[in-house]
């Protein structure tokens, strides 16, 4: 008889994101401040007899299987227990695919959860997490239960902070993409002439309430992608225009997210912005 265990596989945020030295191997140390949404995927991941891991989702189209990062999950549990099974996945899209709200990384927490179960805690917490960090920047927080946490390095050192009370928020996707990796390169390509940026103080006095973290957050993303595509740009001023205590991008983008002070400030903010400006998501802070 099949088990199943199903995870819900939250949404992040970038509050604050801040791309640092470029190392050797062409990836970026970061310092970020994490959020976790309400906003989430749902995954049911099913024991079954046999080998390999197999995966149908509804909601979304997210590319070929053997790149999707909850199967490279799934497959890396599988391959650190000692009687590997077949799983079966299933995914229920949610989350905007490519949009910096770390819907693959947050899928593919919920497989490495949900295949651990299904070999009876077979790795250990700290393992997981080490398996988290290879998979990506994002998925060690995604792996965790902070609501609110400080990274630094690929993600893979991370402070979790005090919760925030749960506040409104309203995400905006723009109908436009941004590769990662684009995103990156066109930083690279500003900063070569750019002068050294200035100290950024980070304490807990600064992070214990929305406002004071309003006036701490930032992205180093948004220059260079609302130089390049002012559909981004236009979408991030509208959004800034209907009074959110913070509003930014996430991620490399493009979604942007503001939070407000009640939802009754979200909900006219979302009648306000309509559908000029791309796809609009009420959601909550957790």
């Amino acid at each position: 008889m099949s088990e199943a265990v199903t995870q819900l596989a939250h949404a992040k945020a970038n509050l604050l994101l801040r791309v640092l030295a470029r190392e050797a191997d062409g990836y970026h140390n970061l310092e970020t401040l994490f959020c976790r949404l309400e906003l989430a995927d749902r995954l049911t991941a099913e024991r079954r007899e046999g080998r390999g891991v197999t995966l149908e989702i509804s909601g979304a189209e997210t590319g070929p299987m053997e790149n999707n990062l909850a199967v490279r999950a799934a497959e890396s549990v599988l391959a650190s227990i000692r009687t590997p099974f077949a799983v079966q996945l299933t995914l229920e899209k949610r989350i905007p695919v490519g949009a910096g709200l770390g819907g693959g990384s947050a899928d593919a927490a919920a497989a490495l959860r949900a295949v651990n179960e299904l070999a009876h805690q077979a790795i250990p917490r700290a393992e997981l997490y080490q398996l988290a960090a290879r998979l990506g920047a994002d998925v060690p927080f995604c792996l965790g239960d902070a609501s609110l946490a400080l990274a630094w390095g690929h993600g893979e050192r991370m402070l979790g902070l005090p919760s925030l009370p749960s506040a409104p928020v309203l995400l905006l996707t723009p109908p436009v993409a941004v590769r990662t990796a684009e995103a990156y390169a066109w930083l690279d390509e500003a900063r070569s002439t750019a002068p050294r940026r200035g100290a950024l103080a980070l304490n807990l006095e600064a992070l214990a309430a929305w406002s004071d973290l309003a006036r701490m957050a930032g992205n180093d993303f948004e220059s260079v992608i609302f130089g390049r595509l002012p559909a981004v740009r236009a979408a991030f001023e509208a959004l800034a225009g209907t009074g959110p205590l913070l509003c930014r991008m996430t991620g490399s983008g493009s979604t942007l997210v503001a939070v407000y002070r009640s939802e009754k400030d979200r909900d006219d903010a979302r009648m306000a912005l309509g559908k000029k400006h791309g796809t609009v998501t009420a959601t909550r802070t957790l």
